[in-house]
């Protein structure tokens, strides 16, 4: 169980991706093969994309591979250093806070309302609750970052993960340069 959760973000873009891949390949061989055009491959491509935008947006979370600029922070003094990436998680956690607001909100209304998609006859409220789960799991990556930072005894910056330079190794044709220079 504890695998399934660590790794459920990067099961659903998975197969959403897939789903992606298979009905935008069904619809143009369909469409200029066959002459034909399926209408709802549109419908749930568009679907999947958004789930798996989400779920990859929970999955950097949970790897924190959220663009920072850690350069200057890592020139603080330890406590400064934690105080800021402490702050800019707190930031983060008002925002999820905010969307997780406006999302439930969004998804209640379609709760009241009955909005069926056009082509794949589907209730709304299924497809568009991704908006809450994925501000969800953000935020309980994020929690879960912490955890694990408290855990390890506090060792490093909360949430970020230290690379030594010789496992790093080369990232582009001009690191390797240097590296062999």
């Amino acid at each position: 169980m504890r695998r399934f959760f660590n790794s459920f973000e990067e099961y659903t873009a998975k197969i959403a991706l897939c789903v992606i891949a298979l009905c935008v390949f069904s619809q143009v061989i369909c469409r200029y093969v066959f002459g034909v055009a399926i209408t709802w491959t549109e419908e749930l491509s568009g679907f999947a994309m958004v789930w798996a935008v989400y779920m990859a947006a929970a999955m950097a979370v949970r790897d924190r591979f959220h663009l920072r600029i850690l350069i200057f922070v890592k020139l603080l003094p330890r406590r400064m250093a934690v105080l800021s990436i402490m702050l800019g998680d707190v930031l983060w956690l008002v925002f999820c806070s905010i969307m997780l607001v406006a999302g439930w909100e969004y998804i209640s209304l379609l709760w009241e309302r009955h909005y069926v998609s056009p082509s794949l006859g589907v209730d709304q409220k299924w497809p568009q609750s991704i908006v809450v789960i994925g501000y969800v799991l953000m935020v309980a990556r994020i929690f879960q970052s912490y955890v694990h930072w408290l855990r390890s005894g506090k060792e490093g910056l909360p949430g970020v993960i230290d690379e030594p330079a010789h496992k790093a190794g080369p990232r582009n044709e001009s690191d390797l340069e240097r590296a062999e220079a």
